[in-house]
This record gives C-alpha cells, structure tokens and sequence, in this order.
C-alpha cells in the first residue's frame, strides 16, 4: 500500500505535470527557490538511472512508492507550499502507454492524493535530447493525454506556456493566488 498525504493546513502542495521535454524539473526548481521551499524531484529519473535493465510495469509502482514517499516527508519542511516536479499522473500516463494498463494500485495511490493546484506544461518548448525520454514524434498526442488527466482530477489546473520567463511570471501568480488568506 502506498503512504497517505501528510495532512498540513498551513501547507500547499503544487503539481507539476506535462509530456516529458516541457520544462518540468527547470519550473520546479526556479517555483522553489522563488518560494523559498522544497521541492520534489521526479523519482522516476534516479530511479531508472540506477535500473541496469529497461524498466517493466512492476518498476512503475515502485517508482510510484517513491514519489509519494518524498511528498509526504518533504511537505514536513516546506515553507507554504511543496513545488512537485511530477505526480502519479504522469506514471499512470506512462503505464497505460507503455504496458496498455496502470496497476490498480497507483490509480488508488492517484485518487487519495491531495493537491491544490497543478500546472501543466505545454509542449510549446524545443525537444532536447535525453536518454530517459521516449516519444519525440508523439508531444502533441502526450499534451492531449495530460490535459484530459488534468481536467479530469478536478484538481485546478493552469496550462504553462510561452517563453520561459512568461511560464515563470504565471505559474508565480498561480501559486500567489493559492497561498492567498
């Protein structure tokens, strides 16, 4: 079983959620120095980077164990809000594209989480090259994907797009409105 939110009235918790190649982890990064916070990298990336094999469905809810993990112990020193670099989203995304299905225990793990925005990230940014990205020919399908997921949390969702300093400038009003008394 997956762990539980770490219930924090005082905190918020964002998601960062798009296709692979859209920014992600360099809005993350700039969200929690910005905020003066923590954030949570994707536990996919050293995750795999440590696999000596291609990644199977099974490595997917592990993987899924260790997002939620850093969640839940790095929301305990977040300063207002927690800026996370990617939710289960993005791994029942994947399993579903990659192995036609998504462990039933992720979409639980998926349903009980709790956050209070999410911001995902448009494909309207250039492809970089990485060993651990997939899908080059399919960003438009991938953007499709994640909107309907992300309108389909009913978690309230801002689309990120443009330059990189208009991403920053709304994802900083976004998150400004949120933590607002």
């Amino acid at each position: 079983m997956l762990a539980t939110d770490i219930i924090s009235v005082s905190h918020k918790k964002v998601a960062i959620v798009g296709p692979e190649c859209t920014g992600k982890t360099d809005l993350s990064l700039f969200l929690a120095s910005h905020f003066k916070t923590e954030w949570v990298p994707e536990y996919a990336r050293a995750f795999l980077n440590k696999l000596n094999r291609p990644y199977e469905q099974s490595d997917l809810t592990k993987i899924a164990h260790g997002q939620v993990r850093m969640e839940d112990e790095w929301m305990q020193n977040a300063n207002r809000v927690l800026i996370c670099d990617t939710n289960l989203i993005v791994i029942k995304v994947w399993s579903e594209e990659k192995f036609g299905y998504c462990d039933p225990e992720i979409l639980k793990a998926m349903s009980a989480r709790q956050y209070d925005l999410m911001l995902l990230t448009n494909i309207d940014i250039p492809w970089e090259v990485d060993p651990q990205r997939e899908h080059p020919d399919k960003r438009e399908y991938f953007w499709d994907r994640y909107k309907k997921e992300s309108l389909a949390s009913g978690i309230r969702t801002i689309e990120i797009s443009g330059e990189r300093e208009d991403r920053r400038k709304k994802a900083i009003r976004a998150i400004e409105e949120l933590l607002q008394p």
